[in-house]
């Protein structure tokens, strides 16, 4: 059962990649749609199930240090990768390294989605499914993510596509490698308050001030509530 409800996740990833690339056009409002989701997932997903698995074992403020841990490295990654590759002037280099470290975050997001699953249905069907219905709520959102953050950043659209799978394929990975080996809650805990602070630092500063750049900011910040609004609705249905 975990293994569909992975193949689910997967056909739902595809979806939302395949409506970013109709929808060009009007990539800023879907980045802007984008940013709001990606900031909601953080807030009324990964940090309350971080709270919740890691505060078992650990301190509340544990948990949340390790968000700002999160925020912070890749904060600090993205800056040393600036300075690694020069200025936007200098060439495609940096700019396609950017998207590909963002579409990268998001994947191993997904794959912990995926073990998250797997885990949940050894717990009990019934866990399993509540767990499964919350990731498919916002891996639509994902797959506009992956296309989004490569496509924001100079890549192609065969680029665009391969992360696109990856994503897809991310929380199948994560299902199957469950069955070989089990994390701790605890620790499972700590992995997505870090991914949380990912998440914050991606939809804070790059989706957002992009969503806004030489277009009307009415429609891209309604978009933005918006995409919070439907992931925070989805979410709050799921649990």
């Amino acid at each position: 059962m975990a293994l569909l409800i992975g193949l689910a996740a997967f056909c739902s990833t595809l979806v939302g990649g395949v409506v970013a690339f109709r929808l060009r056009d009007r990539l800023h409002l879907i980045l802007g749609f984008s940013a709001g989701a990606v900031i909601a997932v953080a807030f009324f997903d990964l940090i309350p199930e971080a709270l919740e698995l890691g505060g078992q074992s650990h301190e509340l403020k544990t948990v949340v240090a390790f968000v700002a841990l999160g925020f912070l490295l890749y904060l600090l990654l993205d800056r040393l990768l600036l300075l690694h590759s020069g200025s936007h002037e200098d060439g495609d280099e940096h700019t396609h390294a950017r998207g590909a470290l963002r579409a990268g975050s998001l994947s191993v997001h997904s794959f912990l989605d995926g073990i998250g699953i797997g885990l949940a249905f050894q717990v009990s069907p019934t866990v399993g499914f509540i767990v499964a219905a919350a990731v498919l709520t916002h891996d639509f959102s994902d797959g506009i993510n992956t296309v989004n953050v490569v496509v924001r950043h100079g890549g192609k659209r065969s680029q665009a596509l391969r992360w696109l799978v990856v994503d897809a394929l991310a929380p199948v990975v994560g299902i199957t490698a469950t069955l070989f080996f089990t994390v701790s809650q605890s620790i499972l805990g700590l992995l997505l308050a870090m991914f949380a602070g990912f998440f914050l630092y991606i939809g804070a500063s790059d989706l957002i001030p992009e969503s806004h750049h030489v277009h009307p900011t009415f429609w891209t910040t309604f978009m933005t509530l918006v995409g919070a609004l439907v992931l925070y609705v989805a979410i709050t249905i799921a649990g």
